[in-house]
Order: C-alpha cells, then structure tokens, then sequence
C-alpha cells in the first residue's frame, strides 16, 4: 500500500508561513523608544540624586539635629533651634553684612569693566580675536593659584605692587593685614579673574545687534551717545543681567579666594558666610549647625533668583 500523496495548492507560500518555529529557536525583542529613554537616562539620574539631591536631603535632616563629626553617639533632634541661633545672632548678621558688601561691590565693578571693554573690542575690526584671547586668560586660571599669585604680589614686604608704589614715591600699603584695605583687595582680585566673564557675554550680545540699526542712525546723522543710549544699551541689557546674576550667586559663596589670600582676617573683616560655614563644619566639628547655615544660604539664593527673574520676565514682555 503507498503511502497518500499530499495535496498540490496553488499558494506555496501559506504552506512555508504556517509552519510552526523550531522550539528553542531564538527570539529577539526590540525595545521601544520609552525603553531607549530609561536606560540611557537612568545612569545619569542615578548620579545625579547620589551625589546632588541625597547630600542635599541629609543636610536637611542633619540642620535639625546637634550632630558633630568628632562626638560619638546618635544626633539629638533640636527642632529650629539651629536656625534661630543663626538668624538672630550678631556674628552671623557682622558676616552676611561682609558678603553683600563684597557681592555688590565685586560684580558692579565687573559688570562696568567687563562691558566696557567689550565694547572698545567691538568697535575693533583687527585684532579683535587676540584681545579677546588674552582677556580671558584670568578666568583660564584656579582659583587658587589666582589667590597665590596675588597674595605674593600684594604682600607688604616684599610685594610687587608695594615695589611699584615705593618706586613711584609713595608709601607702602598692607593691602592683605589691614581692616580698610583687605576686603577691597578681595573685591580688585576677584574683578581681575572674572571680569573677562562679563566681558565675553557683553561681547557676545554686542555683536549680535544688527547693523542696519547703526547704518539707519547713522543715516539721520544720529550722535554715538544717542546710537549707544537707543540701540546698544537696550538690545544688550537683557544679555547684561542674565551675566550679573551668574556672577552674583558665584560671588555669594566665594570661598576660595578669602581662605587662600586672608583665612577671614585682619580679625573677620573679609570673613564671608562660606567662610564661616567652613569654620563652623570643619574647625568647630558643629555639623548640624553648618548644615542649617547651608539651607539658609540655599534659600537665600533661590528666593533673590526667583525675585531677579521675574525682573527680566517684565524687562522682556516690556
């Protein structure tokens, strides 16, 4: 007996498509975009709340406790006994007094100088990519070796500024050991660093103002005050601003530069709030009151932040 001949179809392919695959036969799943997304953001969010918002979180718990890195034993929870100690204490007002003296004066001086030099550059048709070059080389440097450089330089011995000033006749300063000069050398040292910062983005926006508005003013014979009143001033200040509160909230947690060129003296008159959170942390081991000096401070900046932009939202629907 022979065996059934199957039957012939005239769709081979239905055939072939209606075979099972071989068990054990590999499977390949795609991932979808969502999927995509996670896992090439999760790595970057993983570090990001290890080492920004979980330090930030335990600060917070740590400010209502009298915790200290040198005592053993649990913290003790003390409320907001931490921030009413800070916020009513006379030291802590002397300090904040020092730091927006230093802020205002620092960032004032660099935004007149910074625009002003961008603007002489600008006005420059050769030579203009050089001297940008060489007036960003302070803001190149660390902080540290600025502060060195200076602290040789305004040395009261054997300074260079010192040698000038006794070749030009005049007496000698101690620029770094005396209550009315210490802190205006802190505010001239750090003009000299970060000057090219508001120089750069001063420059940046000078160049982007259209030259058909100076080619219109110069057309109806409009004067160079009028010209920089009229269009400079207002196309560029949005930009201006935007460069201030950078170098605002920088200057309010200057640290470096006071503990390289001071270490807060001539008593505290060049003591700044980061300094003395650092004193407080690191030389009185009061990890629980630094910790709330750190929220405040926090707090302080993202208010005034807030309050400043809304200022430059007006200042841009105006």
């Amino acid at each position: 007996m022979s065996d059934p001949v199957p039957a012939a179809t005239d769709h081979p392919g239905q055939v072939a498509s209606a075979t099972p695959p071989a068990p054990g036969g590999p499977r390949r799943r795609r991932l979808s975009d969502r999927g995509l997304a996670v896992a090439f953001i999760s790595p970057a969010l993983l570090l990001l709340l290890g080492m920004s918002v979980f330090p930030l979180l335990w600060a917070l718990y740590l400010s209502f406790t009298d915790y200290s890195a040198t005592r053993g034993g649990p913290a003790r929870f003390v409320g907001f006994g931490n921030y009413t100690a800070i916020l009513t204490s006379a030291q802590v007002h002397q300090r904040a007094l020092t730091t927006v003296i230093y802020v205002v004066g620092a960032v004032t001086l660099q935004t007149v100088l910074g625009f002003a030099i961008a603007y002489l550059i600008s006005r420059r048709t050769h030579g203009r990519g050089l001297l940008t070059t060489l007036f960003l080389v302070p803001m190149m440097l660390s902080p540290v070796v600025v502060g060195l450089f200076w602290r040789f330089m305004l040395d009261a011995q054997f300074g260079v500024v010192n040698s000038m000033l006794g070749s030009l006749g005049l007496g000698q300063v101690e620029w770094l050991t005396r209550q009315r000069t210490a802190l205006v050398s802190l505010i001239v040292v750090d003009t000299w660093q970060w000057t090219p910062f508001i120089m750069l983005i001063a420059l940046a926006g000078l160049t982007a103002v259209p030259r058909y508005l100076y080619e219109a003013a110069s057309i109806d014979r409009a004067s160079e005050w009028f010209r920089f009143r009229t269009i400079t001033l207002p196309l560029v200040w949005p930009l201006l601003l935007i460069a201030v509160l950078f170098r605002a909230i920088e200057a309010f947690r200057l640290f470096d530069l006071v503990y390289i060129l001071t270490s807060g003296g001539p008593g505290v008159s060049t003591e700044t709030l980061s300094f003395h959170v650092y004193k407080v942390a690191f030389l009185g081991f009061n990890t629980g009151t630094a910790s709330a000096y750190g929220i405040l401070m926090v707090l302080v900046v993202i208010v005034l932040t807030q309050l400043y932009l809304r200022y430059l939202n007006k200042l841009k629907e105006g």
